[in-house]
């Protein structure tokens, strides 16, 4: 009962100032992308802080010292929307792959069109990859990270999707470094559930991968492999407050 309490409380303020953002974010469409990304990536990081202070939501981050000093690809598991908020508090910063009918919610597309996205449509699996490699090799070379959760969609904790080859493709196109990453984030907030649970979600950053000389499908399956491993070691972890 009390976490649902918390869970609506955290709900409220949310619906709150996200407005408010994403005007900020329309108003300041003429900055320089680096700067919009400085201004606009705040409200995230004000969420996932909410998270933590109204519902317990806390987190932990193994593995900083891994991350390459130059602009890389996260391939992270993705069970919760999470991690989309408190990756930009952890990581540098960063652009996102996404759907592009995300960007025409209201408020929160807007605010994350100011951002940089690469936006695809998924249904057109060639001209995906054409995009994410023509606007992926942009923001690399603006000093963006680019974040892509291989999966498409968040998994519940305990399971896996389907691991898709856009980011090895990205990686091996342009040689930019890989950075797999194992997150527990579902077990706290859930995918499809309202309520978030009090407790440490954790973040583990594995080693880095080069992919010079390799083909995206077997980069790819390297990736799975080390984070579903990984992944093993977090699961029923997460919910220890």
């Amino acid at each position: 009962m009390l976490s649902a309490l918390r869970s609506l409380v955290f709900a409220l303020v949310a619906t709150l100032i996200t407005p408010p953002y994403a005007l900020l974010a329309i108003a300041i469409f003429f900055l320089s992308p680096m700067t919009r990304y400085r201004i606009v990536s705040t409200w995230s990081v004000t969420i996932a802080w909410l998270a933590r202070v109204v519902c317990g939501v806390h987190w932990r981050v193994s593995g900083l010292e891994r991350l390459p000093t130059r602009p890389a690809i996260i391939l992270a598991k993705h069970q919760s929307a999470w991690e989309t908020l408190a990756f930009q508090a952890i990581f540098p910063p960063q652009v996102w792959v996404l759907r592009r009918s995300l960007l025409w919610v209201p408020f929160v597309g807007w605010g994350i069109a100011m951002l940089s996205p690469i936006a695809i449509e998924r249904s057109k699996r060639i001209r995906a990859l054409k995009q994410t490699l023509e606007q992926g090799r942009a923001r690399l070379a603006q000093g963006f990270w680019v974040v892509i959760f291989p999966e498409g969609s968040r998994v519940d904790p305990g399971t896996r999707g389907t691991w898709q080859v856009g980011g090895a493709w990205l990686a091996t196109h342009t040689g930019a470094p890989v950075v797999p990453v194992a997150v527990n984030s579902g077990e706290l907030w859930p995918r499809n559930g309202f309520v978030k649970h009090p407790g440490t979600i954790d973040v583990v950053i594995l080693d880095p991968i080069d992919p010079t000389g390799m083909k995206p499908e077997a980069l790819i399956r390297l990736v799975e492999q080390r984070v579903e491993d990984a992944m093993l070691q977090l699961n029923g972890k997460a919910r220890t407050r």
